[in-house]
């Protein structure tokens, strides 16, 4: 090799890195997106007059509107440039935040989230396509591990952020710096992007399957809909049939999919995908443990900040061990456990975390309102460490037995799914924490808040600790070690056969 080829080789070697950089930096704005804002909750509340249903669409807006719009924002990335519709969903991303930081009331903070949501979805899912076209066979392990590391960081900073945020009450803008953060974000990775990002699209010419769009958006609206509306509304019939409805549309999506399939090759989800054992419980696993991360983060927010009387720092402070343990089993889990021990891990990684939950049920039973920040450490850590050791190596679990052709197609639908229990789970917190809660109760007697706070904080815990002995289960369907995406020689000539601009890989969402 020339000194001339190894410079240049070098130069895109750090390109790569860079353009690595510049996605999971998206990735990790993404994140905290979703979770900043529950502990800001109160002061929204307060300075806007928000009520309950609003509040919950300020969190489940956002989660609706990214699950509905993931798999069309992938398709999208196939057809017209992976690169393009990640500056243009970064540049939409950006702009929703100022909209959402400049909100004049609730309605307008809801529809604002509603569109950072959608933004968020075609943005999110050119992240993992842009990796499988950067980065080679045998590195995408290690860049998994990275990625892995960051959605666990990601989901767990959001609080400490959105707290100290909050509390500093920056020009006295109280809970808005949470959303205008995104401002100088977004900008530098718009100019980043463009510069570093190579654009890369699907091999063969793809169509856009508007009809499956169109089933998608109506079934989770279906569902998910009537469940964060129905407590306020005193649970009407026409939510039972619409949840009921959403079941028909699931059914009718897959009928047309299997129709586009044979008609033109192109449809929105690749059927075929579930017929993969491992990637079909890995899904499964996804959508539970969304579930699960949907119902605790908000409940917890509202348990330290209402039912405590906490401010927003120290129930952000609170959660720093949390943090740190989700971070530290992240990084061990994919480097060190995963490629020893396989799916064992993952399951260690559910007990783990459902034994943090007894702990913590027991907890806020035994010392009641007057519980410090320093007792909830325990079970917080516990509950981290069992985070992190599923949601590191999930993935790759998921994906490991995936044809590389569709690696891009399940990436996509490994997003949906999590976000669509994310969003599932918000709903479930009407039924779960709100529905033990007796509103004219504590209205006659304010004193008791504390209490019936507690009460529901733990019947909602308990709640996450059935699903995740749910999830131990079906972590069974997964497959003993995951390949960590090292096929081999072959596959690594057939990446550098496949264009030197990585431009080749069969990726479709």
């Amino acid at each position: 090799m020339s000194s001339h080829d190894a410079v240049t080789e070098a130069a895109a070697d750090r390109r790569r890195w860079i353009a690595l950089a510049i996605v999971m930096t998206a990735a990790f704005m993404d994140l905290v997106d979703a979770t900043i804002v529950n502990i800001a909750i109160p002061s929204i509340e307060r300075d806007l007059g928000a009520s309950f249903g609003a509040i919950q669409w300020i969190t489940a807006g956002y989660a609706l509107a990214f699950a509905a719009g993931l798999i069309t924002g992938g398709r999208l990335g196939d057809i017209y440039g992976r690169k393009r519709l990640f500056l243009f969903g970064t540049a939409g991303f950006t702009l929703a935040s100022a909209l959402c930081g400049f909100a004049a009331n609730s309605e307008m903070l809801v529809a604002s989230r509603l569109l950072q949501g959608a933004a968020a979805a075609m943005m999110v899912p050119q992240v993992l396509s842009i990796i499988h076209v950067t980065f080679p066979a045998h590195e995408r392990g290690k860049v998994f591990g990275m990625f892995g590391a960051i959605i666990g960081l990601g989901a767990v900073s959001g609080p400490l952020l959105g707290a100290l945020l909050t509390q500093w009450n920056i020009a006295g803008l109280e809970w808005r710096p949470i959303f205008l953060i995104n401002l100088p974000v977004g900008i530098a990775g718009l100019i980043l992007g463009r510069k570093f990002i190579t654009e890369s699209k699907a091999p063969k010419a793809l169509r856009l399957d508007l009809v499956g769009v169109l089933l998608v958006t109506l079934a989770l609206l279906m569902l998910i809909y009537p469940l964060t509306r129905g407590r306020e509304l005193d649970w009407p019939l026409w939510g039972h049939l619409c949840m009921a409805g959403s079941l028909v549309v699931f059914g009718a999506l897959i009928a047309y999919e299997k129709y586009k399939t044979k008609k033109d090759g192109s449809p929105l989800v690749e059927l075929s995908l579930f017929k993969v054992k491992s990637f079909a419980a890995g899904i499964a696993v996804q959508l539970t443990f969304g579930v699960v991360m949907g119902i605790f983060f908000l409940v917890w927010t509202l348990y330290m900040q209402i039912g405590l009387g906490w401010s927003p720092l120290k129930a952000g402070l609170t959660g720093v061990p949390f943090s740190i343990a989700v971070s530290t089993a992240a990084g061990l889990s994919v480097q060190k456990l995963v490629p020893r021990f396989g799916r064992k891990v993952l399951q260690a990684g559910a007990l783990t975390m459902a034994a943090g939950v007894l702990l913590y049920i027991w907890e806020a039973g035994r010392y009641g309102t007057s519980i410090h920040s320093w007792q909830m450490i325990l079970p917080l850590v516990v509950m981290g460490l069992g985070m992190g050791l599923i949601v590191a190596p999930l993935t790759d679990a998921v994906l490991s037995d995936v044809p590389r052709e569709h690696a891009g197609s399940a990436s996509g639908l490994i997003n949906t799914t999590g976000q669509m229990g994310n969003a599932l789970g918000l709903g479930l917190v009407s039924v779960v924490f709100y529905g033990v809660i007796d509103e004219e109760r504590l209205a006659r007697v304010p004193g008791e808040v504390g209490a019936a706070f507690t009460d529901a904080f733990q019947n909602a815990l308990g709640w996450a600790v059935a699903v995740l002995a749910g999830i131990f289960l079906v972590m069974f369907a997964l497959p003993a070690k995951p390949k960590q995406h090292v096929e081999g020689a072959e596959s690594a000539d057939e990446d550098e056969s496949a264009g030197e601009s990585a431009k080749e890989p069969a990726l479709s969402h």
